[in-house]
C-alpha cells in the first residue's frame, strides 16, 4: 500500500512540475521546433484544454495551469486518503 501511495505522490509531483515548466515556457516563448517544449505541451494539453473550456477569458491571463495544479493536489490527497481508509478497513 505504501508503494502505491508513493507512486501517486510521484505522479502528482511529476505532472505538477510539467505544468510549472509549461508556464515558464509560455513566458520565454521557445521556438516551435524546440522538442522539449513540444513534448511538454503534448503532455499537458489534455489536462489544460478542458479547464480552459470552462474558465472565462480574463484579458489574456491564463489561469488554467493554476486551476489544474490545485485540482491535481486535491485529487492526489483524495486518492491517498481513500487508500489509507481502505487499508484500515
Amino acid at each position: 500500500m505504501t508503494s502505491l501511495i508513493s507512486l501517486i505522490h510521484l505522479a502528482g509531483s511529476a505532472f505538477s512540475l510539467l505544468l510549472i515548466v509549461r508556464v515558464v515556457l509560455s513566458w520565454v516563448s521557445p521556438l516551435p521546433t524546440n522538442e522539449l517544449a513540444r513534448w511538454v505541451y503534448r503532455l499537458t494539453d489534455p489536462v489544460l484544454a478542458p479547464v480552459r473550456a470552462v474558465l472565462p477569458s480574463l484579458g489574456g491571463l491564463d489561469f488554467s495551469p493554476l486551476v489544474a495544479l490545485i485540482a491535481i493536489q486535491v485529487l492526489e490527497r483524495l486518492l491517498v486518503q481513500m487508500l489509507i481508509a481502505l487499508a484500515g478497513a
